[in-house]
């Protein structure tokens, strides 16, 4: 049995601790400082991971390679096993013509552009993070924007920041479920903390969205739809995230958004000329004005209601119960770690959820969706394969990250540094949604910053006497704020929109909107960590 150990350098915590944030450090700078690929920066964070474990906390060389493999193994089932089906699910809409039918369809909602805002990045945004995340939603919507009239930088603007709410329960709810696993929390408790902050953002940011898209005459006009559209949306995700499952709460939420958003009046009326002519300053795409049969419209809606019923259905005790019957637990081989107390630590045990996870639910919809869209069975497989291969430096950052962040957890190297920070007292609640926004800025994901600080803040909240529930959340939380300046996501949304080599001028946009919403998310958890908002969590 390997014990792990808090202070093995010189029997000094501070000075353990500096050595056991090397590994984060060393992605840290490769991705931020050397502008390195990040699925390098994570091979090679995942090397001197193994080497600190080995050579600083005494962890044998084999307990610490099976500690790599497990954070490895779970990185692509159940992680990437959710965005691998959630993309392939949008790819063969893709192939079929129906996403550009759906889009069409948004188009015909409303011809003011506020409104679209609301409806393209805000609702729709929200249900591609909810299928896919990973930039995706970011790069979609901001075409989707422009091919309505946007002018290019607008578009990437108003995608950006709209991607916010809806990240910490992305692809499925990838985010929450690495958490859970890395911290050892349960995945509903985490989910019901995190339910309990992101909504907050929710009832800001679509009306900070039509400031965005016109100023003050935007709040002015529009206010009431955008508050409508925000108060579902922010309500939707509360509810699911609570009571029904954190894989549907981005796609109930989305949904439930657009839905008050067209049941406001205001929001249908046609926009004022001097409007349209202010903010729709780029060319209007033409095939907007095609007509779609009925039915080729509700096959475009068809897969994400295939998603919400198969995930509904899950969610049944019967057939939960049933689902759960595939799970298979054992214990996870060459692996015998104790906490420095001496008790076996929860990696010791890996449990596999064949069925009852959400990339097989995902995968069950897709054929549905293939069935309904009319894609043959063999232009399914092909586009699952392609899927793959597009994902395939995604695959490999997730794995190298995961296994980094297993190898720091179960060697104590998360432990030292919780430890060490557990010194700011009080102060690590405001702390706590810093740590996750510098996280997902640098990665460019909140699963991977779940990952990497997700056991730390637990081990902190323990010694400092906080909810590790509410520090754990707060990592999420925090860390959806700093997508908008991930240099990952700033690319994207450049190349999506034909601007690239413009992220500085993307950066300096929406910078000041990432650190007032993230000061506003650290006031949130600092009143969530005393009397004043404390009857809030669970």
């Amino acid at each position: 049995m390997f014990v792990q150990q808090l202070e093995p350098v010189a029997d000094s915590l501070g000075l353990s601790a500096l050595v056991a944030t090397l590994p984060l450090l060393t992605v840290l700078v490769l991705l931020g400082a050397v502008r390195m690929k990040a699925h390098r920066a994570g091979l090679i964070g995942l090397a001197v991971a193994v080497l600190v474990a080995w050579l600083t906390y005494g962890m044998p060389l084999g307990q610490t390679a099976s500690s790599a493999a497990q954070g490895a193994v779970f990185g692509l089932f159940p992680i990437l096993w959710i965005v691998v089906n959630a993309l392939w699910v949008y790819r063969m809409t893709v192939r079929t013509r129906h996403f550009d039918i759906l889009r069409r369809s948004f188009g015909r909602l409303s011809d003011d552009p506020r409104i679209q805002a609301l409806v393209v990045a805000f609702c729709f945004g929200a249900l591609l993070e909810a299928l896919a995340g990973f930039g995706a939603p970011v790069a979609i919507s901001a075409v989707m924007l422009v091919a309505l009239g946007f002018d290019p930088v607008r578009a990437a603007v108003v995608a950006l920041i709209a991607n916010t709410a809806p990240v910490a329960f992305g692809a499925m709810g990838t985010p929450v479920v690495t958490l859970a696993q890395v911290t050892g929390l349960p995945l509903d408790t985490v989910a019901t903390v995190v339910g309990r902050q992101t909504p907050l953002l929710a009832l800001v940011v679509p009306l900070l969205l039509v400031v965005l898209v016109d100023g003050r005459r935007g709040l002015r006009e529009t206010w009431v739809p955008a508050l409508a559209c925000g108060f579902a949306f922010a309500v939707a995700q509360f509810a699911a995230s609570n009571f029904v499952s954190a894989q549907l709460a981005d796609i109930g939420a989305a949904l439930a958004g657009a839905g008050a958003l067209m049941a406001v009046p205001h929001a249908r009326r046609p926009a004022a000329e001097p409007v349209r002519a202010a903010v729709l300053t780029g060319a209007r795409s033409e095939d907007l004005d095609q007509d779609d049969p009925r039915p080729e419209v509700l096959r475009a809606y068809a897969p994400y209601a295939l998603i919400v019923t198969v995930f509904s259905l899950a969610q049944i005790p019967a057939v939960k119960d049933v689902l759960a019957k595939a799970t298979r637990t054992f214990d996870w081989p060459f692996l015998n770690v104790a906490d420095p107390s001496g008790d076996p630590v929860a990696g010791n045990v890996f449990s596999l959820p064949l069925v009852a996870t959400g990339g097989t639910l995902v995968l069950l919809a897709g054929v549905g969706t293939a069935a309904v869209i009319g894609v043959h069975a063999r232009v399914a497989v092909r586009e699952w394969v392609a899927t793959v291969h597009e994902l395939r430096f995604a695959i490999l950052t997730v794995t190298s990250v995961l296994a980094l962040a297993y190898v720091m957890n179960l060697s104590g190297q998360a432990a030292t540094i919780g430890h060490y920070v557990a010194a700011a007292g009080a102060g690590l609640a405001f702390l706590s949604p810093v740590l996750g926004w510098f996280g997902v800025a640098v990665t460019g994901s909140d699963t991977s910053a779940n990952a990497l600080f997700g056991a730390l803040q637990v081990t902190a909240a323990q010694q400092s006497g906080l909810s590790p529930e509410l520090l754990a959340a707060a990592n999420s939380s925090g860390g959806v704020l700093g997508k908008m300046i991930s240099p990952q996501n700033l690319t994207i949304a450049c190349a999506a929109v034909g601007l690239a080599g413009k992220e500085g001028d993307l950066l300096r946009k929406v910078l000041p909107w990432s650190l007032g919403l993230l000061l506003v998310m650290c006031l949130i958890v600092v009143g969530q960590s005393t009397a004043a908002l404390g009857w809030m969590l669970p």
